[in-house]
């Protein structure tokens, strides 16, 4: 968990999406203490510099890679939801307004927590992160028929049913698979910071994260206010499958819909443009 703290009222926990980690969120971090707000970011389970690596994952020709079980696999989404809710609880006492702030896969285990713990958030955003409010697993939409343009699936390595995790190689040496990955999450990165991004990322996502069904109620999650921040040019996740999942929520849960906004950019805002994100974070507490 890496924290920052600035004189404020509120306080942002952040959760990364699949492959990525609470070192991801640093630069978005620096500049929401530039304008005056604190914020927490924490490793879900199977994530980070602490995540286990397949074991010939660092070594020449990465023997091993496409067969070897993940040490991430027993992970459930239960555990997620509890790195969440630890987080919480920390800093409920520090903060007047927390606001949960979830990328991606993360908004499976974030909604979890809010569901069962709603009064430790005062208010949840969605970076294009999935919303179970419609469907309960993240998988629900990704073979929705609006996810048919998304890019990104060249980038398993290794059968899931048979490793225990989605699998992508983020220290690849193969130019076209570096290029898909670039493309699918971090087009708009620059090319100068894009090989760092990559290889900090895990190459394991546990397998509960995607396929793990999260019930969400009116009394529990349904009651917070909530805001989706879209990414209009995102690969990973398409504006269409964000706009369904945005529809299929206010939908199931009409008294409290979403606060929608949108961001330019791709599915990784917080590596091209910290700044822009900060700025959307930051007015998103006073709504």
């Amino acid at each position: 968990m890496t924290f920052t703290a600035a004189p404020t009222d509120t306080l942002f926990v952040l959760v990364h999406g699949a492959w990525h980690g609470a070192a991801h969120w640093g630069p978005t971090q620096r500049s929401l203490a530039a304008l005056g707000a604190s914020s927490v970011a924490l490793d879900l389970p199977g994530h980070g510099f602490a995540a286990p690596l397949p074991s010939g994952y660092l070594a020449a020709k990465q023997p091993g890679l496409r067969t070897e079980k993940s040490r991430s696999a027993a992970v459930t989404m239960d555990e997620c939801a509890d790195a969440v809710l630890e987080t919480l609880r920390e800093v409920r006492e520090h903060a007047r307004n927390v606001v949960l702030v979830a990328h991606s896969a993360g908004g499976g285990p974030a909604s979890l927590a809010a569901e069962r713990a709603p009064a430790l958030v005062d208010r949840t955003v969605y970076l294009s992160a999935f919303v179970p409010g419609g469907r309960p697993r993240f998988y629900d939409y990704l073979s929705a028929p609006e996810n048919a343009g998304a890019l990104g699936g060249g980038l398993p390595v290794a059968d899931p049913d048979e490793v225990g995790a989605l699998r992508i190689n983020p220290v690849s040496t193969d130019p076209d698979y570096v290029e898909e990955l670039r493309r699918t999450h971090y087009h708009d990165t620059p090319a100068d910071r894009f090989d760092r991004w990559r290889t900090a990322m895990s190459p394991d996502l546990p397998m509960a994260v995607p396929s793990s069904p999260v019930v969400l109620t009116p009394q529990g999650w349904g009651r917070l206010p909530r805001t989706f921040l879209r990414c209009a040019d995102d690969r990973s996740l398409p504006a269409a499958v964000q706009d369904l999942m945005i529809a299929e929520a206010d939908a199931a849960f009409p008294d409290n819909p979403f606060t929608v906004r949108t961001l330019p950019g791709s599915h990784s805002p917080f590596a091209a443009r910290p700044g822009e994100l900060a700025a959307a974070l930051t007015s998103v507490r006073s709504s």
